[in-house]
């Protein structure tokens, strides 16, 4: 679902290149946007066919259609579009807060809108297989995530933040990524790696731990590319997702974003140039743009979950999800939904054991675990005051009177989106 997206082709290449690991018959691309689908379709066979792959690409507008049958279904939607993205990464900014699509007030308005649209696909997706595995890559990935488990649907959440830190541990210590462990933990876009083993079992377990070896020999380029002073890395011992920097360096941010053009506006401007290349019949390959759109190693990430979910690796793996607690992280309730490296097989994922987390991590995770959850209330059942009290919830808010102006932007910028509102 959101077959449409410039993201696709990384999709579509990874499933050419990798069908060994997950053999596909079919794999149907759906989305509303007839002229992006065609496009994007379009190329998809191409790469199909380059790489000699002989399973069907179908694409289609019909949802139902596009579902029947199938065995699982990756979400990968933007409802409102850049358009919306650009907002949500400006009007905050009115008020002194981090402008953002994943977190912050902007994270919320992209939840209040996407939450109540997936949970309609899922329920459409039910009624054609109940067996169908979903997994979600749409943001905010836990919030959702979370939505579609408390309704009972068979889902897993998945970020590309993991696989892109082990590919890049991977290459500074010159060796092959499935050789690398990440002991990856916290909420989706809130995570920290506690460990970096290599070698050992699919686990980690036997292997050595590398991280303090990382931070000795690399720290100062691993900081510039979390555009973080290598001393905070120092200090933390560990390493965090780059989107710490939204908490951990807050005011530097907004004050950048008030000086140069959005994320959205970049983003929007590659697509016209991605989907003007995607129209060339000539092409048959993802181009190098690509790469710049964001999402790297997403393919890789999805093969494998899909492959483990569906039993076509020959047994069980170990990946980086978004799923239940269940005890995972013992100061949070059991129903949060935690990014940590779970055991995958057709049953579902299952959380490793996690090592103990210092204070200074948990007490944040244990903060936007408590706005995620507000955050789902006021996407189910809408109402101004439940979107005032998630903002006042939220770390990087928290002053009742910005959290009341937010709520006035923020109902202001998405009506068209709120049913309620």
């Amino acid at each position: 679902m959101g077959g449409g997206s410039t993201y696709t082709p990384e999709l579509i290449d990874g499933f050419a290149r990798l069908r060994e690991t997950l053999p596909v018959s079919e794999l149907v691309l759906i989305d509303p946007a007839a002229d992006r689908l065609e496009k994007v379709g379009g190329l998809a066979r191409r790469i199909f066919a380059r790489q000699g792959h002989e399973g069907t690409i179908t694409t289609t507008d019909d949802l139902d259609a596009g579902v029947d049958g199938a065995d699982a279904v990756l979400l990968q939607l933007r409802v409102g579009g850049q358009a919306a993205r650009e907002r949500d990464e400006t009007w905050p900014l009115e008020c002194g807060c981090v402008g953002q699509e994943t977190t912050g007030a902007g994270g919320l308005a992209k939840a209040l809108r996407t939450v109540p649209v997936v949970l309609d696909i899922a329920e459409r997706v039910r009624r054609a297989n109940p067996e169908a595995w979903i997994i979600d890559f749409t943001n905010p990935v836990g919030i959702v995530t979370r939505a579609l488990l408390e309704a009972g649907h068979r889902a897993v959440g998945l970020c590309n933040v993991a696989i892109h830190l082990q590919r890049k541990f991977a290459a500074l210590l010159d060796t092959e990524p499935d050789r690398v462990h990440l002991q990856h933990y916290g909420l989706n876009h809130l995570t920290w790696e506690l460990g970096v083993t290599l070698g050992g079992g699919p686990d980690g377990a036997g292997g050595t731990d590398v991280l303090p070896k990382l931070l000795a020999e690399h720290g100062p380029r691993i900081a510039e590319d979390l555009r973080l002073p290598p001393g905070v890395l120092d200090r933390l011992g560990v390493v965090p997702s780059y989107y710490l920097r939204y908490y951990y360096a807050h005011d530097a941010v907004v004050d950048e974003s008030r000086t140069k053009p959005s994320r959205a506006a970049e983003v929007a401007a590659m697509e016209r140039e991605l989907l003007e290349m995607y129209a060339d019949p000539a092409l048959d390959e993802k181009p190098a743009l690509l790469a710049e759109r964001g999402g790297a190693f997403y393919s890789e990430a999805a093969v494998a979950l899909a492959a483990s979910l569906l039993g076509a690796d020959g047994g069980t793996s170990v990946q980086v999800v978004n799923t239940y607690n269940n005890g995972t992280l013992p100061f949070l309730p059991d129903d949060a939904v935690v990014e940590v490296p779970a055991r995958i097989s057709r049953a579902g994922a299952a959380p490793l054991e996690a090592p103990p987390l210092d204070p200074l991590f948990a007490g944040l995770v244990s903060h936007v675990t408590a706005y995620e959850r507000l955050a789902l209330d006021a996407a189910l059942r809408g109402g101004r005051e439940r979107v005032f009290r998630t903002l006042l919830a939220h770390p990087l808010v928290g002053q009742y009177d910005r959290a009341e102006r937010l709520t006035d932007l923020l109902l202001s910028h998405n009506r068209e989106h709120l049913a309620w509102a």
